[in-house]
């Protein structure tokens, strides 16, 4: 489809746009000087080629600095003539576009396909470059445009990591008998890092999200300590599902900016519980991060494996639209709407893809303890390409487990326990099933390391219809 946007008038706003590949008659520029594809000399040259990477629709460079880069930054400086060239490598349907330059390619369909873009760059900042067809943006087609060298945004750039690192699983229980344990709580307000470029005020305990996994015994006495930072603007407490009296803790623990309280339990049932502060409003403070879990084991403990992960699912409710920049605002509407512009697992769009990497070897057995904290919504647990061996249902120790599981729904304030093999190495995506929250940040990488078994997994090399083979 041809896409006619004036392509070879100068604008008067960022940029220029000189030259489209597919339009082949010059036109008078707005300053009076007739511009032609020949005409053009790029300062500045990128390829780029279309892809399907990690279950998102993706650029990768192509060639020089940026080769095989997925979604790079790509450079200029003001006054430069730039030409993108985009490739397509995945078949689908694209184009390229820089919107805030009026900048846009045609449409290239089937593999091996390619359109270019040229355009003079004449103000300094950050911008975006993206697939303009419906959908493919948030499925993971944009990246940034840097003209010049821009300051930094001043929010969000500085804000501190706050993801809960999933390897932080405590130490197990094993074979011990009862006894007391102390747990020291301390809720934070404390602006994080949501994406890049933007940040959010959470709410905390112990400056994570989720909170630390508290690991005990059945039978154990649990002293529970939870003080308020000074510096909090609100009263928090702590509900405990593995508590057995008033509010789960939350009845005692309505503790003051500044001041703490304290309260004990038995441990009276084995299993996997969240836990989270239960101050009116309850889903604001669990939305803005108050949520995380104790695990109750068992007499005897767990059966040993080679690799534990803990994992929770949240959502935040916020102003600005999802991919916003700068410190994103708290929205009581679509909280109340239950609207989430965000979903995460462990506190961020990137804890489990970048900050974290979590890692097995084939012959692994893999246990995950996974929670929502929500407050909201249900999770379809998912990991692609794995099948849970075991899932105890409703995070019950007790029951016998479900066995060969592809999915398993887990609600809002629940949890459940999963464990698998891994027989074959490679980036296990870990989701929700209701996969438009994808698109809104729930994501996690499991990578499998060891030797390919052909038995279990084969694939033919593709043949290139542009190779001559």
């Amino acid at each position: 489809m041809m896409k006619c946007k004036n392509s070879f008038f100068l604008k008067t706003a960022a940029a220029a746009l000189i030259s489209s590949a597919a339009l082949a008659s010059p036109a008078m520029a707005a300053h009076g000087e007739e511009l032609s594809p020949a005409e053009v000399t790029p300062d500045v040259t990128y390829t780029l080629r279309t892809a399907v990477q990690d279950g998102k629709l993706v650029f990768i460079g192509d060639k020089g600095r940026i080769k095989d880069v997925v979604n790079p930054d790509l450079h200029a400086p003001v006054g430069a003539v730039v030409q993108i060239n985009l490739i397509n490598g995945d078949g689908a349907l694209h184009d390229i576009a820089l919107p805030e330059f009026d900048v846009d390619s045609d449409d290239i369909g089937g593999q091996g396909s390619a359109t270019a873009v040229a355009f003079r760059v004449n103000e300094e900042g950050n911008f975006e470059y993206l697939c303009s067809l419906p959908g493919h943006k948030a499925a993971g087609m944009v990246g940034n445009f840097i003209v010049g060298d821009p300051k930094p945004e001043a929010k969000g750039e500085a804000a501190q990591d706050l993801a809960k690192d999933p390897h932080d699983v405590g130490e197990p229980v094993g074979d011990r008998g009862p006894q007391e344990v102390t747990v020291n709580l301390e809720s934070t307000e404390v602006e994080g890092y949501l994406a890049d470029g933007s940040s959010y005020k959470y709410w905390t305990f112990n400056d994570t999200v989720p909170g630390p996994l508290v690991r005990v015994r059945v039978g154990d006495t649990v002293n529970v300590n939870l003080s308020n930072a000074e510096d909090s603007a609100h009263i928090h407490s702590v509900d405990f599902h593995a508590v057995t009296g008033p509010g789960g803790g939350a009845a005692v623990t309505q503790v003051a900016p500044g001041h703490s309280k304290s309260f004990s339990f038995k441990a009276l049932a084995p299993g996997l519980y969240v836990y989270h502060c239960a101050t009116p409003m309850v889903a604001q403070h669990i939305s803005n991060g108050m949520y995380g879990m104790i695990l109750v084991e068992p007499e005897g403990g767990l059966s040993p494996v080679e690799r534990e992960f803990y994992i929770m699912q949240g959502e935040l409710y916020t102003a600005e639209r999802h991919g916003s920049q700068g410190l994103q605002e708290f929205s009581l509407d679509k909280l109340l709407d239950e609207q989430a512009e965000h979903f995460m697992f462990n506190g961020n769009m990137d804890a489990l893809t970048q900050t974290y990497k979590m890692e097995a070897d084939v012959g692994d057995d893999v246990r995950i303890f996974f929670g929502v904290g929500g407050p909201n919504a249900t999770s379809s647990f998912h990991v692609i390409g794995e099948i849970f061996d075991k899932v105890y249902d409703q995070a019950s120790l007790t029951s016998p487990p479900l066995t060969d599981v592809q999915t398993t729904l887990v609600p809002p304030g629940g949890a459940t326990m999963v464990e698998f093999g891994v027989e074959y190495p490679g980036k296990y995506i870990l989701v929700d099933h209701a996969l438009s929250r994808l698109e809104k940040g729930l994501a996690g990488f499991l990578h499998v390391n060891g030797e390919e078994d052909s038995a279990i997994f084969h694939t033919e090399e593709a043949h290139d219809p542009n190779s001559g083979h």
